[in-house]
């Protein structure tokens, strides 16, 4: 088969992210004597310095991880919304839904803690070990990719008249970031040093205590501080009004991350392990469950047949994920169980036919009745005033990632100029010689969605976008509980044993990609005689918008299917025969990911990265 790029294979580490010089900083730890956990820290926050459209610091994470002696665990890093964070409270400020940017949209930051705990827990170096090649990017300056000047450009307006101080971190001298020029952020270089030393003096010689002191330097100190007031300065956001946040002191210092079960699926000797339904994680394992229970019964690879179940299938798991999908309903647990049962399947499988479906059709697991949002509604019916991304009284909508001149990188934000965002996020996967591995996504606190927090050098999150502002759903705006996320890493176990870690960016996107790759990398031939991940990255791709989106302004387009043109024509005919509204994207326009292995019986590591967008990158030996 061909592929853009070698599969990696190795036996001292495998680093695999969204940006090579996270990969690369991820080597260097290993290199340096360090685990996975130890060098997950480090990319995740040079990702934050590199990355910065697509995530940072006040944004969150979800991590899988598997430790060579151990259990998998799920730590999230997703924090809720704030106590004063009421649906009373939005609609008495005339808001129908949660604002695409704005301190409005803020969550209780996530990403910091989740790091921190991890490096804690697992890990063996110190926080200034961790922290130096994020400091040092932002101190001495990299080369940005294409997409920060683009994304910059797009919001150079708001930039320049409503949030200066972004515009003196990404328009120095009126100049937006340029390839092979070097991007600096002092503050944030600043603001991490001070961290350092006031954790070492705090924390004197033991690294856990310094972990310790720099969690509440965040949470209670300087850090913390300077968020509330930002949170507290009116900010221009997508309603088109200057708007103040919810988020106080008491918020900050009375949340941390935490620990969880994975949610699992066994599959034909494999088990996947996603984090709960807070994520949107249980739809890529009720995808799974609504396929034949025999792999032999599945249609031919890549065929009409094989795509159009997947399509199909997908459609009803994110029904599913809108109906019942989130942490806030107040029963304390979504019916994951009940979700991926073998009777609830059958029922549901027994939908898919030979023709396309436009509905939105959740079910009714262990006989509860579905409850959808107004809004969710009424995208689905195709109301009047409802355009295809769900603008109130706008004209005819394009996909969220698709044609050139929408996002050019599949799963990087596609933002429109007052900040608005859909798709988003990173990705990295690490495996070391101990056998240790690691799966997180980090997203949010974009450049685009809050102003820098001009003391700090970066802004703040708007995850909570993602909550409907109707009463009584599993995902209403409510303090305390978490905003149902799209982010979602993914391991897999064979034969119980951890194989595989892998994920993927792109919001909505991330459980078709990877139930894609996943299925191309279990049905498919070995390379090397190990997983052919190059291989299952590189095939051609593809995605359907047919379920209310997750972000601002959470519009859908039913029967819609985005293709590469690298798709057999044939297929693509058949699809629009079958009636899939198919658009037809660029030859290499779907997908992000990243993935990392191990052989349990030799050793043997390896990894891949997505070719698309040209920057993502594995590294190993």
């Amino acid at each position: 088969m061909f592929t853009t790029r070698p599969t990696l294979q190795g036996t001292f580490g495998m680093a695999s992210s969204t940006h090579w010089l996270a990969s690369q900083s991820a080597m260097a730890v290993l290199e340096d004597g360090g685990n996975a956990y130890d060098a997950a820290v480090a990319a995740g926050f040079v990702l934050h310095v590199v990355e910065p459209h697509l995530n940072g610091p006040a944004g969150e994470v979800p991590i899988i991880l598997a430790p060579a002696e151990g259990r998998v665990r799920v730590l999230c890093g997703q924090g809720v919304a704030p106590a004063g964070a009421t649906v009373a409270h939005y609609r008495s400020l005339g808001l129908d839904l949660v604002p695409g940017t704005g301190p409005l949209a803020a969550a209780v930051p996530g990403a910091f803690d989740a790091w921190m705990l991890l490096l804690r827990d697992y890990g063996t170096k110190s926080l200034a070990d961790v922290l130096k090649y994020a400091i040092g990017y932002a101190e001495d300056g990299h080369a940005p990719v294409e997409r920060v000047g683009e994304t910059v450009e797009t919001v150079r307006e708001l930039f320049e008249s409503e949030w200066p101080s972004s515009a003196e971190v990404y328009l120095p001298g009126g100049t937006s970031p340029r390839p092979g020029e070097l991007l600096r952020n002092p503050a944030l270089a600043a603001t991490w040093r001070r961290l350092v030393a006031e954790a070492e003096e705090a924390g004197k010689g033991s690294r856990v205590e310094q972990i310790e002191a720099a969690r509440k330097v965040w949470s209670e100190g300087f850090i913390a501080e300077a968020l509330v007031r930002q949170a507290a300065r009116p900010t221009m956001d997508t309603s088109g009004t200057r708007h103040t946040g919810t988020l106080t002191a008491a918020d900050l210092a009375g949340w941390e991350a935490t620990y969880e079960d994975p949610a699992t699926y066994d599959w034909n000797g494999w088990t996947l392990c996603k984090a709960g339904g807070w994520s949107q994680g249980p739809a890529f394992l009720q995808q799974l469950a609504l396929l034949p229970a025999a792999r032999a019964e599945l249609p031919a690879y890549g065929s009409a047949d094989y795509v159009h179940l997947l399509i199909e299938g997908c459609k009803l798991a994110m029904a599913d994920r809108e109906a019942w999908y989130g942490d806030a309903d107040g029963s304390g647990t979504v019916p994951v169980a009940d979700l991926l049962s073998a009777e609830y399947n059958a029922e549901r499988r027994a939908l898919i036919g030979e023709k396309a479906s436009h509905e939105l059709r959740p079910g009714s697991p262990g006989g509860r009745t579905a409850q959808l949002a107004a809004h969710a509604r009424a995208v689905a019916a195709g109301e009047p005033g409802f355009d295809a991304l769900g603008l109130p009284g706008a004209g005819a909508g394009e996909p969220t990632v698709a044609k050139s001149g929408t996002s050019p990188v599949p799963g990087e934000p596609d933002v429109s100029a007052d900040g608005a965002t859909r798709g988003d996020t990173c990705h990295l996967d690490i495996v070391d010689r101990w056998g240790n591995m690691v799966a997180a996504t980090p997203s949010g606190g974009w450049l685009q969605s809050n102003p820098v927090v001009p003391e700090l050098g970066f802004p703040l999150g708007t995850r909570l976008q993602m909550a409907w502002l109707d009463e009584g759903l599993p995902n209403s705006l409510t303090p305390g509980r978490r905003p149902r996320t799209t982010l979602t890493p993914s391991l897999a176990l064979k034969d119980g044993v951890p194989v595989m870690a892998f994920g993927t960016p792109g919001g909505d996107q991330q459980d078709q990609w990877q139930v894609h790759f996943f299925l191309a990398v279990a049905l498919g031939a070995s390379v090397r005689g190990g997983l052919d991940l190059q291989g299952a990255i590189d095939a051609p791709n593809w995605h359907n918008d047919s379920f209310p989106g997750s972000f601002y302004p959470r519009g859908m387009r039913p029967g819609s299917v985005t293709v590469e043109s690298r798709m057999d024509g044939e297929v693509i005919e058949e699809l629009r025969r079958r009636g899939h509204d198919v658009t037809v994207g660029d030859a290499w326009s779907e997908g992000r990911l990243c993935a990392v292995a191990r052989d349990p019986r030799t050793g043997v590591l390896s990894a891949a990265a997505n070719p698309r967008g040209m920057q993502g990158y594995a590294v190993g030996r």
